[in-house]
């Protein structure tokens, strides 16, 4: 079964800069999860967009088949770690189609807030 899109985009990034609580697991954090549905490995690119500067990236990163896999935009730092309290958008390109759900974890404050969304995908 081969589910999903080759080209998503994200306008609302947003990593918070403060967090409470123990890190790594309550650190405030911005993760993009990436489903495979395919045999095959994806290969996946993700650019940042920013409000006043130029692009990042291409990150670059793989997806095995039949799994998924979930990444802390806090821990892409190849080419250039993300900037936080920064607005930023994603542009994620795969040579394979994929679904993409994007999720925020806010702890600046002891009641911790989350909010997650599905990608939108784009029809090439």
């Amino acid at each position: 079964m081969n589910v999903g899109n080759t080209i998503w985009m994200i306008p609302g990034g947003q990593i918070p800069l403060e967090s409470t609580g123990k890190e790594p697991e309550f650190t405030s954090r911005d993760v993009l999860y990436l489903l495979n549905t395919n045999s095959q490995e994806a290969n996946v690119n993700i650019t940042i967009y920013y409000t006043n500067r130029a692009p990042a990236g291409p990150y670059d990163v793989t997806v095995k088949g039949n799994s998924v896999r979930n990444l802390r935009f806090n821990d892409l730092v190849n080419p250039e770690p993300i900037f936080l309290d920064t607005e930023y958008a994603v542009f994620v390109q795969s040579d394979l189609p994929v679904v993409v759900q994007f999720t925020r974890m806010d702890t600046r404050q002891a009641a911790l807030a989350g909010v997650t969304s599905i990608a939108f995908p784009v029809d090439a």
